[in-house]
This record gives C-alpha cells, sequence and structure tokens, in this order.
C-alpha cells in the first residue's frame, strides 16, 4: 500500500498545500516519514486525510474561475461503517463549494472496496451543485455495481466515455474538457 502514490506531475499546475482557498492549505508533508495506515498497511505521505481512516484524497487540481476540482482517491471507501462521504462532504466539498466549485472529477482507480449505507450525502451534493456535476473516472467495475445498488448513480456520472486510462497524458484542462464534453451529452440527453 505504502507504494501506492497519488499523481504528482500536475503539481507544476497547482498544489493544493500552497492554495489559500484549499482545504489542504498550509500542510507541511514530511516525504521520509509514513504515518498514516489504512488497515494497520502504511500508506505514502502525499495522501491528505479528509477524515476517514479507510479512504485517502488527493486535490490534484482545482480552477476556481471555471469551477471545477479534480480529486484522486486512495483506499476503501466505506459509508456503512465510517460515513466517508460524510466527511468527503463537509471537510472537503463544501469548503470547495464555498469558493465556487460545482464541478468535480472523482478519480477512483485506487479505490479497493465500496460499502454503501443511504444516499442523502450524495443527494445533497448533487442538488448543490445546481448548474455543475459530479464524475467519477475510472473507479473499478465491482465499486460501480456498489453504487447503482445503492441509486448512487443517480447522482454521479460514470462510465462509459469516462473511462480514461490515458487522462495522466493530458493537462489538467484538457483533461477538464474532455470530461465536460462526455458529461455535457449525458446532461443534454436528459
Amino acid at each position: 500500500m505504502h507504494e501506492v502514490e497519488p499523481y504528482y506531475s500536475w503539481l507544476k499546475f497547482y498544489n493544493s498545500s500552497e492554495d489559500e482557498r484549499s482545504p489542504f492549505h498550509g500542510k507541511e508533508y514530511n516525504y521520509d516519514l509514513y504515518q498514516d495506515t489504512i488497515y494497520n498497511y502504511y500508506i505514502d505521505p502525499a495522501w491528505d486525510f479528509m477524515g476517514s481512516e479507510t479512504l485517502y484524497i488527493k486535490l490534484l487540481f482545482v480552477d476556481y474561475d471555471l469551477g471545477f476540482s479534480v480529486i484522486e482517491f486512495f483506499g476503501e471507501w466505506n459509508d456503512a461503517v465510517s460515513n466517508d462521504i460524510m466527511y468527503l462532504k463537509r471537510n472537503v466539498v463544501d469548503h470547495l463549494k464555498i469558493n465556487g466549485v460545482n464541478k468535480f472529477i472523482l478519480i477512483g482507480e485506487n479505490v479497493f472496496n465500496f460499502h454503501g449505507s443511504d444516499d442523502c450525502y450524495y443527494e445533497e451534493w448533487f442538488d448543490e451543485v445546481e448548474e455543475g456535476w459530479i464524475a467519477a473516472i475510472n473507479f473499478r467495475d465491482f465499486v460501480i455495481e456498489e453504487w447503482k445498488n445503492y441509486d448512487i448513480d443517480s447522482y454521479i456520472n460514470f462510465g462509459g466515455g469516462l473511462n480514461m486510462n490515458n487522462w495522466r497524458t493530458m493537462t489538467p484542462m484538457m483533461f477538464f474538457e474532455k470530461i465536460k464534453v462526455v458529461v455535457g451529452r449525458r446532461i443534454d440527453l436528459t
């Protein structure tokens, strides 16, 4: 687990610890000290704690003018026991939303499990983005199936053109534009 690192190449475009509007502003990273764990397995110190003991994130990019953010996830998403969606919503999403972000791109290739509960926080999040949207990229099939079991697919766009294995080859703006086109097509159809 300690070898799974958040995506680093966009640090030249954005660093959440240097962004005064970021929930992680001022965080100092010690890359020599592994102290955070998921199920007693140490994880890379670059991951950010959002309140959950099993799910960590990295705020990879935010553009306040265009109102979008890219968040990478790592670990087990557990709404049933630890209410991870509540931590994400209250500690990260609400903070970004206050600063004008209404489009959220969630990258989930390092989410290894999902345990659902109810969809209240997802519904609240969806209702609050108004002219925006929530898109999930590269979540594993079994996570997607569990999301469907809990009606989370009513609030988050995923699958099809949103599975992009080449997202790391793009700049944040290119990535956002591609996601915006895919999500825009889906919204126009409804």
